[in-house]
C-alpha cells in the first residue's frame, strides 16, 4: 500500500465515524431546521469522496467491497449539485452507508502510529 493511501483511507475512516457522531445525537429532521448540522454532514461526506477519489486505481482494484464509485459519485453530486442535495438521501448515507463503510474499512486501515 502506497503511504498516500494510507492517509487517503485513514481520512476516509475518520469524516464518516464523525459524521456517524454526530448524526446519532440528532433526528432526522434535524438537518432541515440546523444549517450547521446540515454543512457538517455534507462536508464530512464531501471529505470521505474525495479522499477516496484519490486512493490509487490498484488499491481499490484490491479491495472490491469498499463502493469506490458510489462513495466518490456521491461527493460530486454534494460539490456539482448543490443547490439540489437531497437531505433524505444525505441522512440514509451518514446513518446506513457510513457505518457499513466504517465496518469495511476498519480491518483493512492500519492502526495509526506516532511518527518516528
Amino acid at each position: 500500500m502506497y503511504a498516500d493511501d494510507e492517509t487517503r483511507l485513514r481520512h476516509m475512516l475518520d469524516g464518516a465515524r464523525e459524521a456517524i457522531a454526530i448524526a446519532g445525537r440528532r433526528a432526522r429532521d434535524d438537518p432541515q431546521s440546523d444549517r450547521v448540522l446540515a454543512l457538517a454532514l455534507v462536508k464530512l461526506i464531501d471529505i470521505v469522496g474525495e479522499a477516496a477519489a484519490k486512493v490509487t486505481r490498484q488499491y481499490q482494484e484490491a479491495h472490491p467491497a469498499v463502493p469506490w464509485r458510489q462513495i466518490v459519485g456521491m461527493r460530486h453530486v454534494l460539490v456539482y449539485d448543490y443547490d439540489r442535495i437531497d437531505f433524505d438521501v444525505v441522512w440514509s448515507v451518514v446513518t446506513t452507508d457510513l457505518p457499513a463503510l466504517v465496518a469495511v474499512l476498519e480491518p483493512i486501515v492500519p492502526p495509526w502510529q506516532e511518527p518516528d
